[in-house]
């Protein structure tokens, strides 16, 4: 059956209809005014976009997303002041760019997440993806990273229909003390 929504709450929770696991978010926490280069994921509904996979190590996934074979030319711009910010691009590239075929397996399941991309906002963050945890349990750059095989069960129960809820940390009871006060405790 496919799934509304996937809902993402702070510190790690992914609640995908009756399956509850932990994942992966952004080192710089979660926030709802998202900047380029914070670490943070952003608070918000997305739309899943499409699915790119590593052909050399992962079959196509099934899923009712677009799938795209991601290939070693493929990379995103992250570079505010480019007009392809937040867009893939083909490397080499004359601006910045995350290369999207790591040699780390991250990437070798990515999907693609509706942020800043209608319309994009320059700065307001690029390259927010829902893809492969490291192994070692570090946090990510702004994404939401799962078990590649947690990630391999969710896509058949993903479509266009599928929404990604981020959570605002102060949507929970008993508030966070940051929530109240507007900083961190000391």
């Amino acid at each position: 059956m496919q799934l509304n929504e996937i809902v993402v709450e702070a510190p790690g929770t992914l609640h995908a209809g009756d399956v509850v696991m932990s994942c992966r978010l952004g080192r710089g926490g979660v926030r709802e005014d998202k900047h380029e280069g914070d670490g943070a994921t952003p608070v918000g509904r997305y739309a899943l976009r499409r699915v790119y996979y590593r052909p050399d190590r992962e079959a196509p996934p099934a899923t009712a997303l677009p799938v795209v074979a991601l290939d070693p030319g493929l990379g995103w711009c992250d570079d505010p002041a480019h007009p392809a910010y937040n867009q893939p691009v083909r490397l080499p590239f004359p601006a910045s760019a995350e290369t999207m075929w790591r040699e780390d397996g991250l990437y070798d399941l990515v999907v693609v997440i509706g942020h800043n991309d209608d319309p994009v906002v320059p700065g307001a963050g690029s390259a927010i993806f829902m893809h492969v945890a490291a192994p070692e349990g570090t946090p990510t750059a702004g994404c939401v990273a799962l078990p590649v095989e947690a990630l391999r069960a969710l896509l058949p129960r993903c479509g266009l229909e599928t929404v990604l809820v981020v959570a605002s940390p102060c949507s929970s009871t008993p508030l966070p003390p940051s929530c109240v006060t507007g900083k961190e405790p000391e």
